[in-house]
């Protein structure tokens, strides 16, 4: 087996893993290891903007309360706190480098989105504000000669030795290589895959969460998956983001009969928090026998919306819908996890030597239900914070050389055997199929509105493919559906666990809050399965 040492290696090369990158690259060797090409992430896709209080109408604390309120009692505050308060100073950077955000004349143009009592949405070319931010993220690395790049290298497990995480096995191509390191950074992203529809790219199957639960990490608030309302709705087009600053900017939902709707839901219509409008479309669906309901932004004019949403416009324009002039048929999709592995407000774990930061991260800034456009807001404080706590990782450079030198190739430590043909003298099923099923199953019975008796139909069709998450996979797709099932497997459990109705999650059994609503639910590994644990902190 290849063995490779570096100061610190970081998994994932989305705002989160690049601005940890940046922080670190002054003080040693970074590696930065990504399973495809490193623009290939959740933040090349966010269109709607992000959110900072730097407007001249806006104050940090305003952007505290409203962040609070969406996350509908379940943030952490002190997490909340270090967003907000450091975000500014982030965003300000960020423009040193060189991000370019749309103006109005010399000043930063901020619009409105849903559940913001302020305009602070900065956006960058109308709605490409992620791939913006991950140009100027790249470029600046790039400066950095202390910065090593590997793609298409796909992250197996985690090194752990005597509970310490001391690097990563990596499969690069058909050869599985180690890497050492003295802290080891997840940016690993979210987990929307799971469903069979989603916003997110292909790439997010919930690889982090899954290798840090496996390591043994805790992980936490896994039931909350929130929905963004309105992707494309339509047979030959992907399921694509139609950002939430449409709403923001007057755009109206319409049901399949032409009629608005969402001032029968909330009193801020449109504007109402992303479950509310999820449901409600929902729930329109359903009185109308419809797959969707349908966007209009017809009235706001041609010119504007061209100019405003561009890469909306001509990717909606491929797909014969003209956004100037056409109803949109839009419908909710699997988009943001607000739970993950847990983390401190540095973003260590609850493993030495392993940190987390962006959506793989659960730090408590989002709660129950995230404030939108807060999530690149995330990704650059709490990556930045992850650099910084990297450097004073407990894992010593003596350590580091032992574990290194004392490589065992066994079945606990080093994943090298590929026995996949036979299972029970069966043939082994198709992945490809189980793949398939487990996101139509996550779809139907872990989706938007759940209740005891679909979530333990779930939960008994995840043990039926549970011989997967004890088998050992060389192939990308093969790794994948093990990481899928075990991430489906904690929000299906969490979700059986949470008997009330919070923010993103909705039990139609139980649409109260229900007893003990404030608690967080969180997980470990155990031999038997999983270990549900109450929550003491970290």
């Amino acid at each position: 087996m290849e063995k490779e040492l570096v100061d610190f290696l970081i998994i994932g090369s989305g705002v989160a893993g690049l601005r940890a990158a940046i922080e670190l690259a002054p003080h040693g060797n970074v590696l930065v290891v990504t399973k495809d090409i490193p623009t290939e992430s959740s933040t090349e896709y966010a269109q709607g903007g992000i959110a900072v209080a730097l407007s001249d109408e806006d104050e940090v604390g305003i952007h505290f309360e409203d962040t609070l309120k969406a996350g509908d009692g379940l943030c952490r505050e002190e997490a909340v706190k270090v967003l907000v308060e450091e975000g500014p100073e982030r965003i300000l950077e960020l423009i040193s480098w060189g991000a370019e955000f749309d103006r109005e004349g010399t000043k930063l143009d901020f619009t409105l989105e849903a559940a913001h009592s302020r305009k602070r949405i900065l956006h960058a070319r109308g709605d490409s504000t992620g791939r913006e931010l991950e140009r100027a993220l790249l470029s600046k690395v790039r400066s950095f000669s202390t910065v090593k790049k590997y793609q298409f290298a796909f992250t197996i497990d985690l090194i752990i030795k005597d509970g310490e995480c001391h690097g990563a096995y990596v499969l690069r191509g058909r050869e599985v290589v180690a890497l050492f390191a003295k802290a080891t950074i997840l940016a690993t992203g979210g987990a929307g895959q799971i469903f069979s529809r989603t916003t997110n790219p292909q790439v997010a199957t919930g690889d982090g969460m899954a290798i840090a639960f496996r390591a043994g990490a805790v992980l936490e608030d896994m039931e909350f998956v929130q929905f963004h309302p309105t992707s494309l709705y339509s047979p030959s087009a992907p399921q694509f983001l139609l950002s939430e600053a449409m709403r923001g900017e007057g755009a109206i939902l319409r049901n399949i009969n032409r009629e608005p709707f969402m001032k029968n839901y909330h009193s801020m219509a449109e504007l109402a928090p992303r479950d509310v409008v999820s449901r409600a479309i929902i729930s329109e669906m359903v009185k109308t026998k419809g797959n969707h309901v349908y966007l209009d932004m017809t009235h706001l004019g041609k010119d504007f919306v061209k100019k405003r949403f561009p890469r909306i416009y001509s990717t909606c324009l491929q797909y014969d819908v003209d956004i100037t002039e056409d109803l949109i048929p839009v419908s909710p999709a699997a988009h943001y996890m607000m739970g993950g592995v847990k983390t401190d407000i540095y973003d260590a774990t609850t493993i030495k030597g392993l940190y987390a930061a962006g959506e793989v991260a659960c730090t408590g800034v989002h709660g129950a239900n995230r404030l939108a456009s807060n999530s690149l807001l995330e990704g650059l404080v709490y990556g930045a914070r992850a650099g910084k706590s990297a450097l004073n990782s407990p894992i010593s450079s003596e350590q580091l050389a032992v574990s290194h030198q004392s490589l065992v190739k066994t079945s606990d430590q080093c994943p090298m055997t590929n026995d996949q043909t036979r299972l029970n003298g069966r043939s082994m099923p198709d992945h490809e199929e189980i793949r398939r099923a487990l996101r139509k199953l996550m779809w139907e019975r872990v989706g938007i509105i759940r209740c005891a008796e679909s979530l333990k139909n779930a939960k008994e069709k995840l043990a039926e493919w549970s011989f997967i998450l004890d088998k050992t996979f060389l192939t990308r797709r093969e790794i994948e559906l093990k990481n899928m099932l075990t991430v489906a497997r904690l929000i299906t459990e969490a979700a059986l666990l949470r008997k009330g109705s919070v923010g993103a999650h909705y039990r139609s059994d139980y649409p109260q809050r229900g007893e003990g609503w404030e608690r967080h639910i969180t997980w470990r590994k155990e031999d038997k399965g999983l270990r549900h644990e109450k929550d003491n902190g970290i």
